[in-house]
């Protein structure tokens, strides 16, 4: 993939799809330690050991619909070329954590890409789901929870143009802000 957004996205799917209701996504920048790391922790149905080790495999899927699964392999693959390792903790009733590092720096590391855009269109397809985004750059840091948001809201919900467009500009300067130091 292009951008690890568009990991990220993956991550959260396979967290809504398991049947999570609250999903933490925590992104932290070390730039002193030259280290990026993801994560992505649900509450949803888990995985049990046997299942954990396969996950990795592009040709082991829990899915019924197609044979082959590749998110997690493309990111594993995305975190050892750049020097980095994936991480899952799983159990079945307690949901499931996945952990990708890379090396911040290293040239062949994808570019973030539009975080903003890509939880905004997560959150509008999928109400009712918590989503609680933690972004540290060193001691800074900026969390979003959506829960937070929709108790603001009402019964107005995150697929609502103005409040898609909103969680979008709050985030994207949350982030510039992050980066600014």
């Amino acid at each position: 993939m292009r951008e690890l957004a568009l990991h990220i996205l993956d991550l959260l799917q396979n967290s809504a799809e398991a049947g999570a209701l609250r999903v933490e996504l925590g992104v932290e920048e070390d730039p002193e330690n030259d280290i990026l790391r993801i994560s992505v922790g649900d509450d949803g149905r888990g995985m049990d050991e046997a299942t954990v080790r396969r996950v990795l495999d592009p040709f082991y899927t829990t899915r019924k619909t197609r044979h082959v699964g590749l998110g997690l392999p493309l990111l594993a693959a995305a975190a050892r070329r750049c020097g980095g390792k994936v991480e899952i903790e799983s159990a079945p009733g307690v949901g499931t954590k996945v952990s990708a590092d890379f090396r911040r720096s290293n040239i062949d590391r994808a570019p973030l890409g539009d975080l903003p855009q890509t939880l905004a269109i997560f959150l509008a397809g999928h109400p009712g789901l918590r989503l609680v985004y933690r972004h540290r750059v060193g001691p800074r840091d900026l969390t979003f929870d959506s829960d937070e948001v929709s108790a603001r809201l009402g019964a107005v919900g995150f697929d609502h143009p103005l409040v898609a467009d909103w969680v979008k500009g709050y985030l994207s300067e949350g982030l510039l802000n992050l980066q600014k130091g």
